[in-house]
């Protein structure tokens, strides 16, 4: 164990936060996403039986998010035409605020399938139990 640690950061998951370099990013998945699929080429990290928010509050307490970008964080746009809601979104933009000073302004929306593009190209993947639907986001690591 280690002080001031969010305990939900496994000692694997630590490693991969630790080795990743500025600019590398990461998803934080829901339980729907392909992300064995995906993650052929990049680390994956099973943290089933917990959800997207309680991940993402606790990997930024110790991840900095990238301040060269505009947009360091990307959410999965919702295809044109499916009635789903995404309340969850939300949720995200109250954990980015409590952890980056410009809060909802460094989130963006990344069309669903260019969000699988760009997904394939990340370090690590982190696959959730998140039942939210559109629940995926992408971070990038800035520096300390």
């Amino acid at each position: 164990m280690l002080k001031n640690i969010p305990p939900i950061l496994s000692p694997s998951l630590l490693k991969v936060l630790c080795e990743m370099g500025h600019s590398d990013r990461l998803v934080i998945a829901d339980g729907n996403f392909p992300a064995e699929s995906m993650g052929k080429d990049a680390i994956v990290i099973r943290c089933d039986g917990h959800g997207v928010p309680e991940l993402l509050d606790a990997i930024l307490t110790v991840f900095p998010l990238d301040t060269y970008v505009e947009k360091p964080v990307q959410l999965m746009q919702v295809m044109p035409g499916d009635p789903v809601e995404t309340p969850i979104w939300d949720t995200y933009r109250e954990i980015v605020a409590k952890h980056d000073p410009r809060g909802a302004a460094a989130i963006g929306e990344i069309e669903r399938f260019a969000f699988y593009e760009e997904s394939r190209r990340v370090y690590c993947i982190i696959a959730t139990g998140e039942t939210a639907l559109y629940a995926n986001i992408m971070l990038q690591k800035g520096v300390v």
